[in-house]
């Protein structure tokens, strides 16, 4: 997979890096990883390094390694020469550590450069020295003699110097070439004396374009005077193939007129081969960190996001297919529609899938297609490069690559345009995609359960949904069962419900009594489980004294096919006389005895159902004659 490619470039990037790294563990006090560079400068082997701890490294420096660690932790990097190392002969080694904080599966690192300070001293005291000799040699004065001087004077200097070294004159013709030019460049001195050399070593890009003599900043120098530095431009050998190089282009004045330039010039082709490696791998793990952090932010927001339904609760016989399918299913990389109503549950089921499957170490990434702007699913679906559109200040990564190696969840599938619809086929088929705005085709291992409260083979017939994504889809479906369905349910749900919601209002005591049980049993759930649950989140934020005060809402009338609710059969009230009225509440107060079993006061009484003070209903079971059937308690 990607991933694991970027990670074996990232090591060999690190295997190959021409400074010392070590990477510890702060925490355990333990070298994790050390690369070659860092065997040499030590004295010690790779698997001497891993069985060490880091403070052996710093004998009697305990304190400032904490210190220094530390600081790394608090910032994020830090820098330090106040190290002294052991070396594996036993000789002490003063150091400079440039280090990071590293964050990746095995937990909080710390990765460090360490520098030999005499080493780096001496790199200072030769940087120095060679910005003397360039700034001299700017003062040196005459045309040929000048430069026959130059060359005769500085004759040692100029064969030890390790950087390429060479005059023209003020026509761009060479004066002189030292031994480091003619090594870099593939010439004799004596081929390039007295010849143009822009012509000969600077006459092309590195695209291959061609570098006219009047843009060189070399030749600018001798033209106004000015001291010209460039550090990313190519030399062409005799061979023909290119040298990346540095260089700076010094004016030569005899007697205050300008008469030619002194260029001094280093190779930096491995260097510049290097640093793009090491790019292209900080890159790769840049991308790494950020869909990291994305998938960590996400499902930081799915833990703060408590779940409807913690586990799947139900002894009924539809339940108990539902679970049948999902243990079937979940070991394999089958695709999964989930259809039902509203409010079923079909999230949950999506869960208990992933969480059984051989993907529940890796993340399941959901989607609500239905809470996505139109212009947005792309974006939200793929990614974007940064400029790809206006707003698009950085790259983001798409819920496919968040879920790569896990599975997606794309709930209310029948909510995604047909035009994306193509995109989301071919991902599903291929395992590829392309970010908006990049041309670069990505790679994904993805598992899709898909959940619709709609009819898609009536979406399909409608032109709606596509046929091929449909099939794609519907592999293995599982049908999500109404709550009206599984009535046998109800008490575990309500009785799951209730808890949660008395902790999360901080009540205790409050309790459901068989009337409240009976009914919520003949209620018939348009709403389904989450109506459930709210309708008893509602009874206990109005409870009192631990009495659950149950409210059941009026049922909204059913669409007509036509997609227009119903009229009621009537739509003038009914009126009843005073008998009719008498005899309504009469059968009322005897159905609520009956479900009560005759109780009339506290908890699952006939007075707490019909949301009354009992004395009040005694008195009307007086007025109306009702007299009390045998108590059931």
């Amino acid at each position: 997979m990607e991933g694991s490619d970027a990670a074996a470039r990232y090591q060999a990037v690190f295997e190959s890096a021409a400074e010392a790294m070590l990477v510890f563990d702060p925490i355990a006090d333990r070298i994790v990883d050390a690369n070659a560079s860092a065997e040499r400068l030590l004295g010690f082997a790779r698997e001497e390094l891993l069985n060490m701890r880091m403070s052996a490294l710093h004998p009697r420096q305990l304190p400032e390694l904490i210190a220094f660690t530390d600081e790394v932790l608090e910032r994020g990097h830090a820098w330090t020469g106040k190290l002294e190392c052991r070396r594996a002969d036993g000789r002490p080694l003063r150091v400079e550590y440039s280090a990071a904080v590293s964050r990746n599966e095995d937990g909080l690192q710390i990765a460090a450069i360490v520098y030999d300070s005499a080493t780096r001293q001496l790199r200072r005291q030769q940087d120095e020295a060679r910005d003397y000799l360039r700034q001299g040699i700017g003062e040196w004065r005459g045309i040929e003699h000048v430069f026959r001087e130059l060359e005769r004077e500085n004759r040692l200097i100029l064969h030890a110097a390790g950087e390429g070294i060479y005059g023209v004159d003020a026509d761009g013709n060479t004066t002189f070439v030292n031994p480091a030019a003619e090594r870099m460049l593939g010439w004799r001195a004596g081929e390039l004396v007295g010849r143009d050399m822009h012509t000969a070593v600077h006459h092309m890009h590195a695209d291959g374009s061609h570098y006219p003599s009047r843009q060189c900043p070399i030749y600018a120098a001798f033209r106004d005077g000015a001291v010209h530095r460039v550090d990313d431009e190519v030399f062409w050998r005799k061979d023909g193939t290119p040298i990346t190089v540095e260089y700076t282009s010094t004016p030569i004045r005899d007697r205050g007129r300008l008469v030619g330039a002194v260029v001094v010039f280093r190779d930096i082709t491995r260097r510049k081969e290097a640093e793009e490696r090491l790019r292209a791998a900080l890159d790769e793990v840049n991308e790494l960190r950020e869909r990291l952090e994305q998938e960590n932010a996400y499902l930081q927001e799915e833990i703060e996001t408590e779940f409807r339904h913690g586990e799947i609760i139900g002894r009924s016989s539809p339940m108990a297919k539902v679970i049948r399918q999902i243990e079937l299913v979940a070991p394999t990389e089958a695709s999964v529609l989930v259809v039902g109503e509203s409010g079923t549950g079909k999230e949950l089921i999506a869960r208990a899938i992933h969480g059984a499957s051989t993907r529940s170490k890796r993340p399941l990434i959901r989607v609500n297609c239905a809470a996505i702007p139109r212009e947005l699913f792309e974006s939200e679906f793929f990614g974007h490069a940064r400029g790809a559109f206006t707003g698009a200040l950085r790259d983001r990564v798409g819920r496919f690559e968040l879920a790569d190696g896990g599975t997606l969840f794309l709930d209310e599938i029948g909510e995604i345009p047909t035009e994306l619809q193509g995109k989301l086929l071919r991902v599903l088929q291929d395992g590829q995609f392309e970010r908006v705005g990049e041309e670069r085709t990505r790679q994904v291992d993805v598992r899709l359960i898909a959940a619709t409260n709609r009819d898609l083979k009536a979406e399909v017939r409608r032109g709606r949904f596509r046929e091929d994504l449909y099939f794609r889809l519907n592999v293995f479906p599982i049908e999500s069962v109404p709550l009206r369905e599984r009535i046998a349910d109800i008490p575990l749900l309500a009785a799951e419900f209730l808890e949660r919601a008395c902790r999360r209002a901080n009540k205790t005591g409050v309790r459901l009594s068989q009337g409240d049980i009976r009914a919520l049993g003949a209620y018939d759930w348009p709403g389904n489980v989450r109506e459930l649950e709210n309708v008893i989140e509602r009874a206990v934020i109005l409870s009192q004294n631990g009495r659950l005060r149950l409210e059941l809402p009026e049922r909204v009338p059913a669409p007509a096919p036509n997609g227009v609710i119903a009229p009621q059969a009537s739509q003038t009230p009914e009126v009843l006389t005073e008998d009719d009225r008498r005899r309504r509440d009469r059968d009322n107060l005897r159905a609520a005895l009956e479900t009560c079993n005759g109780k009339i006061y506290g908890p699952g009484g006939a007075a707490e159902l019909l949301g009354m003070r009992p004395t009040t209903l005694a008195s009307r079971m007086k007025a109306l004659g009702i007299t009390r059937p045998r108590a059931g308690y």
